[in-house]
């Protein structure tokens, strides 16, 4: 039975990976870059997409998004109010976007008008680490409130991701966050990824980050 399960496992993986590749070469087609946005409820990657859209206007970049929750449409509002081209994706009882699901949210966007797709993954700090979607590049989004031993017990997470973003930082020192530990244990896990601390209430280090994703 354990076989079986492995099996199972193991195809639901490699069809999940074939669409991500067809994702991917359909966004490349367009000229698109596509960024996921993968962390926990609450850790700021729907404030991170209404800060960073002026941004790349600035530059004469357009943005899309798909919004990745289990139910409801609140993040699809908010980043649909920055005027980014944007799709609502539920998942049900998934905690996580799958390729799939990706597949068919990107059928409802006009990819001839977006240079930076964003997609938004349930937040969730495991589930989605094993699901490919097809985009360029994976950043990961922690904040001080969810304690700085948060890395630690995600190492996965940070192994698979290419940018990491500590939000919050202002709030380290009422939650008694040490944000350099979270920097230490990032490098622990993946060296060569780079790290910004930001405060996405004000924007503090939505501009560094904006550069990280442009080159």
């Amino acid at each position: 039975m354990h076989h079986v399960d492995v099996s199972i496992e193991k195809d639901i993986f490699e069809a999940n990976n074939r669409l991500a590749h067809k994702n991917h070469h359909l966004l490349k087609g367009h000229g698109i870059r596509g960024f996921d946005l993968l962390g926990a409820i609450g850790s700021g990657k729907t404030s991170l997409i209404e800060r960073i859209v002026p941004e790349l206007g600035k530059r004469g970049l357009k943005t899309g998004a798909i919004a990745g929750d289990v139910w409801g449409d609140d993040d699809f509002q908010r980043i649909v109010a920055t005027g980014a081209k944007a799709v609502n994706a539920n998942t049900g009882k998934e905690c996580h976007l799958d390729a799939h699901i990706v597949e068919h949210a990107l059928e409802h966007l006009p990819l001839d008008e977006i240079d930076i797709l964003f997609i938004e993954n349930v937040g969730n700090m495991v589930c989605p680490t094993d699901f490919a979607l097809g985009a360029e590049k994976r950043i990961v989004v922690v904040s001080t409130t969810e304690g700085d031993d948060v890395v630690n017990k995600h190492p996965m997470m940070f192994r698979g991701c290419d940018i990491a973003v500590i939000n919050k930082v202002d709030l380290a020192e009422y939650v008694g966050c040490n944000v350099e530990r979270m920097v230490d244990d990032i490098a622990k896990y993946n060296p060569v990824m780079p790290v910004f601390k930001t405060n996405l209430k004000t924007g503090d280090g939505i501009s560094e980050l904006t550069e990280e994703i442009l080159k």
